[in-house]
């Protein structure tokens, strides 16, 4: 029972919410924004706003493999965003963005982030050890139950983190397409159903690493 409200519902869910993303990033994709502005110009739009100038805008291979890089300060959009002017693009390209500006305003969460990244790193790497071991061992010993609910704290620690840096992102997009005139406010749905979609895919890992977390330790008893 408890592997399937712990386990199998979250997976549902997770599968769910990428579905989602991808029907609505689909669709919105393919509506044209009045502007015309694409979402490489949006980009910089935003961050000029902020003050912003030593960000690099990239375009990368894949889609929705949208991403801003602090480390290195360059923003990341696919080709359909860099290039595109739908309402999609537009709203993927504010919204990382908008994570360039929490960078600019150290900005709490992504900070915190920003520092569990390699403990994260380096727990994923161990994440296979502990599914084909329970697997190939026909469950969990002791020992790779401990490596196991360690890996999956440390994961579900930084889906945590993610939440609020990701919403806070789409919520500074919303506001500086509008205030900017990139979008008018009648096209502002376009870009909430696209953000709020890519948002259902964050809960989903927190909930999946959660439930694999709970799984794990409600299996010590």
């Amino acid at each position: 029972m408890n592997f399937l409200f712990l386990i199998i519902i979250p997976l549902l869910v997770g599968l769910w919410a990428q579905m989602k993303v991808k029907s609505t990033y689909g669709k919105y994709v393919q509506v044209p924004s009045r502007g015309r502005i694409t979402g490489r110009e949006a980009a910089a739009a935003v961050m000029r706003n902020a003050g912003i100038q030593d960000v690099e805008i990239v375009e990368c291979h894949g889609t929705l493999t949208d991403h801003y890089d602090p480390s290195h300060k360059r923003l990341a959009l696919s080709q359909e965003n860099f290039r595109g002017t739908s309402l999609a693009a537009l709203g993927v390209a504010a919204h990382e963005a908008g994570h360039a500006i929490q960078h600019k305003q150290a900005y709490a969460p992504l900070n915190l982030r920003m520092a569990l990244v390699p403990i994260t790193s380096f727990a994923s790497q161990l994440l296979p050890v502990v599914m084909f071991g329970g697997f190939f061992f026909g469950g969990f010993g002791p020992l790779l139950l401990n490596l196991g609910i360690g890996v999956y704290l440390v994961l579900t620690v930084f889906q945590l983190v993610t939440l609020p840096v990701e919403f806070d992102a789409s919520k500074r997009a919303k506001l500086q397409l509008v205030d900017l005139g990139i979008v008018e406010r009648d096209e502002l749905e376009g870009v909430t159903r696209t953000l709020d979609a890519a948002a259902y895919t964050y809960v989903a890992a927190f909930v999946s690493s959660l439930g694999w977390l709970l799984y794990l330790l409600a299996s010590r008893r």
